[in-house]
């Protein structure tokens, strides 16, 4: 694992917020020469602490603009069940994200469709005939003020 010096905190810092930036700019941002930049990019590649770069989509522009987190209870604890709900979860394409957390529900999830009735035949006709599933919760997005994800 590559030690997170300050000079990499700040690196990961910056490529967090521009993934697309070219190494000369970001060694200007940094304070280093640019091969010593590239060098420390490198590493942290190669240590897994940079897993890759994304591309951030605007879920409207590609009409996924209704957004919902689902809280999902499952009706048995078990390690079949839960592979079960997983391979579900994955199959699915509305669900861009699936959590597998701790308090009350097994999961959480987050979901992206186009409107509020695409959503609903997500709801009823996908993961509520799921057998594994006790229960579903659903959260609107609203607005995200704040969106780190990329």
């Amino acid at each position: 694992m590559a030690k997170i010096d300050p000079i990499n905190s700040r690196i990961l810092q910056v490529l967090s917020a521009d993934g697309r930036l070219p190494n000369t700019e970001l060694a200007e941002r940094v304070g280093l020469s640019p091969s010593a930049c590239l060098r420390r990019v490198q590493e942290l590649e190669r240590s897994g602490v940079i897993r890759g770069y994304r591309a951030v989509l605007d879920g409207a522009a590609l009409d996924r603009g209704f957004v919902a987190y689902v809280a999902v209870g499952l009706s048995e604890h078990t390690k079949a069940a839960q592979q079960a709900f997983e391979r579900a979860a994955a199959r699915a394409p509305e669900v861009r994200e699936c959590h597998n957390i701790t308090g009350t529900v097994e999961y959480l999830l987050r979901v992206e469709t186009s409107d509020l009735a695409s959503y609903k035949t997500l709801h009823s006709d996908v993961l509520g005939t799921l057998p594994q599933v006790r229960s579903l919760t659903t959260y609107v997005v609203m607005d995200s003020p704040k969106d780190e994800r990329a």
